[in-house]
């Protein structure tokens, strides 16, 4: 609707207002779906400011309170606005959930799907840095393990990092499975530029 240019217009502080007034953050999940269709065909497109405050107040609480698979109308509405803004969505999300303490199975289950289905390949390597930023966990192997399955290009940079991350914490995981099975994965996916 030609009234969502608002969201083009307002200040970081409004928009926050602005979506709590509309209780965008406990709607239900098929509006949800509509709403972010809408987001898509605006235009001009949102800041990267409004872009990842939108991204909270839709999607942050429902994903850290996922204890079973999201919905399809969530997957649809997270791949919605994730086609067109996911470089705010990951930095919003993924630092959310990496600062999460416990397992999280579902939260990281959908952080693979979305790196395996959704997120551009600059995003992908965002959503990598981030994941390094942290000491990695039986909760993040399975989220390296999905990007590296993309068959992405890695920069170098970002390629030292990780082979340096995993050669650092690998007493830790001596008795890992996913670990073994990561490792496998660089040295196979990224062989021509491991030494």
């Amino acid at each position: 609707p030609p009234k969502l240019s608002i969201l083009n217009d307002c200040s970081p502080s409004q928009l926050e207002g602005l979506c709590s007034f509309l209780q965008l953050s406990t709607c239900p999940e098929p509006f949800l779906v509509r709403f972010c269709s809408w987001l898509l065909a605006l235009s001009p497109a949102l800041s990267y400011s409004s872009a990842a405050i939108l991204a909270e107040q839709l999607f942050l609480r429902r994903v850290l309170s996922l204890t079973q698979p999201p919905s399809r109308h969530l997957m649809a509405a997270l791949t919605s606005f994730c086609s067109k803004y996911s470089h705010p969505l990951c930095r919003v999300l993924v630092t959310a959930v990496l600062q999460e303490p416990g397992e999280g199975a579902e939260q990281t289950k959908l952080m693979c799907e979305l790196v395996e289905e959704c997120l551009e390949p600059h995003s992908v390597q965002l959503l990598l840095s981030q994941v390094l930023e942290v000491p990695l966990s039986e909760k993040l192997l399975p989220v390296l393990q999905a990007v590296l399955g993309r068959q992405e290009v890695l920069p170098p940079e970002l390629l030292d990092l990780l082979v340096q991350t995993l050669c650092q914490q690998a007493p830790a995981f001596a008795t890992s499975l996913n670990f073994a099975k990561l490792v496998t994965t660089v040295l196979t996916v990224c062989q021509s530029q491991v030494s």
